[in-house]
């Protein structure tokens, strides 16, 4: 859901619009290894939203459409020879 399809500012949100929305799209979290998963569909926006809330850090955008808040730094742990 790109930021132009949520209701106007004036109008209130949507059950459709707030279930699609980073962090509250997010259909299940997990912290694995020191990285913190986000399982839902987000997008591009959404993993610019994540690089804010986590400054410092990578953010991926995964190929299932999740997000993943990695420490920074090289991958580590059960990452190593998943990012490589």
């Amino acid at each position: 859901m790109a930021v132009s399809d949520l209701p106007p500012p004036d109008e209130p949100m949507t059950v459709d619009a707030y279930r699609q929305r980073w962090p509250t799209g997010a259909e299940k979290v997990e912290l694995l290894d020191g990285t913190i998963v986000f399982y839902g569909t987000f997008d591009a926006n959404d993993a610019e939203a994540a690089a804010l809330v986590y400054p410092g850090r990578r953010v991926l955008l995964s190929l299932d459409g999740g997000i993943e808040v990695h420490p920074a730094g090289p991958p580590t742990g059960v990452w190593a020879d998943r990012l490589k």
